[in-house]
């Protein structure tokens, strides 16, 4: 009951004060009402939208929904697929390693595999492979030989036979 009194209060009070008089109050000028004017396309009298109702709101949402999709997408691709795809390549080419193959360890050293085992490998490790560790396969690297620099060329010193021709 208080509802649609106020409901029709409302109404009258619109109808008293919006007018296309720009002189103010019913024609009296200089009497300021306070009221706020009706947004453009409305109707004064009823208050609703004389040419065309506004745009529905469902646009944001479906925008929302959109950038959420897509960042999860980008998310998955980021956080999971990437890191999978590169263990599983590590595995298989931990399992692919053989007896006699140069490889390279997590602290860096180079070595030559002597034996495969279940969990580990036996790496050879030195110049003279008198050294066998066992290192589990996931601390392997990968297969590479090192790139050794050559020995520096000693320049040889002229023979006595050199130094005879030479007087």
């Amino acid at each position: 009951m208080f509802e649609g009194l106020m409901f029709r209060i409302t109404n009258l009070a619109m109808l008293l004060f919006a007018s296309d008089d720009p002189g103010g109050l019913m024609g009296r000028p200089g009497v300021d009402t306070g009221a706020v004017p009706p947004p453009p396309g409305t109707d004064p009298v009823t208050g609703g939208y004389a040419t065309q109702p506004p745009p529905e709101g469902g646009g944001m949402g479906t925008i929302m929904i959109v950038y959420v999709v897509v960042l999860l997408v980008a998310m998955y691709f980021l956080l999971f697929r990437g890191p999978r795809r590169r263990e599983k390549k590590m595995r298989e080419m931990q399992s692919s390693i053989r007896t006699g193959d140069n490889v390279v360890v997590t602290g860096g050293m180079f070595g030559r595999i002597a034996d495969v085992g279940e969990d580990c490998f036996i790496v050879e490790f030195g110049t003279n492979r008198g050294i066998r560790i066992p290192v589990l396969k996931s601390d392997v690297l990968g297969v590479r030989e090192p790139k050794m620099t050559p020995p520096p060329k000693v320049i040889d010193a002229p023979k006595d036979s050199e130094k005879s021709e030479g007087k």
